[in-house]
């Protein structure tokens, strides 16, 4: 295998003017938003010093886009994609806006900060949905995959470059301004979706209100492949979610050690990069299921491994590959539902999908705490991994569609527009 082939595929880059916009623009709103996380967090802790209210940053914006996930994705099933995914812009834009103006005059009350937080959020869940249905309709099915993948690699990248900025942003010139760097980030995309052709869904439109989620709802549960596909997903987080575990560990095991703390997740996120930049054979080979299936089971085992080890190296070479099989899961199981899910059902799907990637991890978070307190933090770690790994084994058992590739080939796919 030629290097060309093992990096990442960038035919999207090439054939679609569009998507190669749109990809800019996601990559810079997305720089801006790590860095508004990081603002936040660091205006609620200076503000107030309390753990609690620290805490609600994250309920603030994960709340909103469990509660009204559903609903915009029912919404985004009837209407132009293109016209509300600008909508959810330009509202993050002016809550950047507002939050940059309360910066630069003086801190506003926490709750205050909070609600625009949670404002964004909301028309961050109203965007999300319309912005899942792009891929699958600028590019042909065969480059589905590799425009993921090129999503995901830029996302991961800014993850680690967003805090970082953030830090020096602060500090030299202040929360107003990282909030009007955001602002404008947001701007970027807003200018790099303007271009798009209108969207509307492709078939019958979704039903108004409950009837329309219902609809969604019953897709979900009655489609074995994308069902499968998020359940995969619910075990990898719900049962082997890692990060809440860190700092007991590292007290049990490496002495407490603040190196190797934040080493930790660094190895995930290491692993994640690298992996999904060398993801060109695993795009090509167009199998998302038995991908997704053996990566989940490996992101497990490797968890499980890591709750064993006594090595601090054995360690982080564990969080490198639990890292690297998360990065290959979350690509396939996103092959997986915007190619088996019919554009008329997409934008409902696609926020079902948001939801599980906020609330599993909280959740996981949350279990691995529980089981922790009344054991101990290596504990929490190996029965998560080997709960999630038996989960993972009995969906692709009672799911042989997943063993096989993923799902029919072409599902849900309309014909792509001419790139322009």
């Amino acid at each position: 295998m030629n290097l060309a082939r093992a990096l990442i595929d960038v035919r999207p880059l090439r054939t679609s003017p569009l998507f190669r916009r749109l990809l800019i623009g996601r990559t810079v709103s997305t720089l801006g938003s790590f860095m508004t996380m990081v603002t936040v967090m660091f205006q609620v802790w200076d503000t107030t010093r309390s753990t609690v209210w620290s805490g609600a940053v994250g309920l603030a914006q994960a709340l909103p886009m469990i509660g009204i996930g559903l609903f915009a994705g029912a919404w985004v099933d009837r209407a132009d994609r293109r016209r509300v995914y600008l909508l959810g812009n330009a509202g993050q834009a002016t809550c950047s806006l507002l939050l940059a103006v309360q910066g630069f005059t003086g801190h506003a009350p926490v709750a205050v900060v909070l609600a625009l937080v949670a404002v964004q959020a909301s028309f961050g869940a109203v965007g999300a949905p319309a912005a899942g249905v792009f891929v699958p309709r600028l590019l042909p099915k065969d480059q589905v995959a590799a425009a993921l993948a090129l999503n995901q690699v830029t996302g991961q990248a800014m993850m680690l470059l967003g805090p970082a900025a953030a830090g020096v942003v602060l500090g030299w010139w202040g929360t107003g301004v990282c909030y009007l760097l955001d602002a404008l980030s947001f701007a970027v995309s807003f200018a790099s979706a303007l271009g798009l052709p209108a969207m509307p869904p492709v078939g019958e439109k979704s039903r108004p209100g409950l009837g329309g989620v219902a609809d969604g709802l019953r897709f979900l549960t009655g489609h074995r492949v994308v069902r499968g596909a998020l359940l995969t997903d619910l075990a990898a987080t719900v049962l082997a979610m890692p990060a809440s575990l860190f700092p007991l560990v590292n007290s049990e095991r490496f002495d407490g050690d603040p190196r190797t703390l934040g080493l930790f997740l660094s190895a995930l996120a290491v692993g994640g990069v690298a992996t999904t930049a060398l993801s060109g054979p695993v795009t090509r080979l167009a199998r998302p299921g038995p991908v997704m299936l053996c990566a989940a089971g490996t992101w497990g085992a490797a968890l499980a491994g890591f709750g064993l080890t006594t090595s601090a190296w054995a360690g982080l070479g564990l969080l490198v590959v639990a890292g690297a099989a998360d990065a290959l899961a979350v690509l396939s199981r996103t092959t997986i539902v915007q190619t088996c899910t019919p554009d008329a059902l997409l934008g409902r799907v696609t926020a079902a999908e948001t939801i599980v990637g906020q609330a599993g991890p909280q959740l996981g978070n949350l279990r691995a705490g529980a089981v922790a307190g009344w054991s101990s933090g290596a504990t929490a770690l190996v029965t998560g991994g080997l709960m999630c790994l038996v989960v993972v084994t009995a969906v692709g058992l009672s799911t042989p569609e997943l063993q096989r590739r993923g799902g029919p080939a072409g599902a849900g796919q309309p014909p792509a527009p001419a790139a322009g």
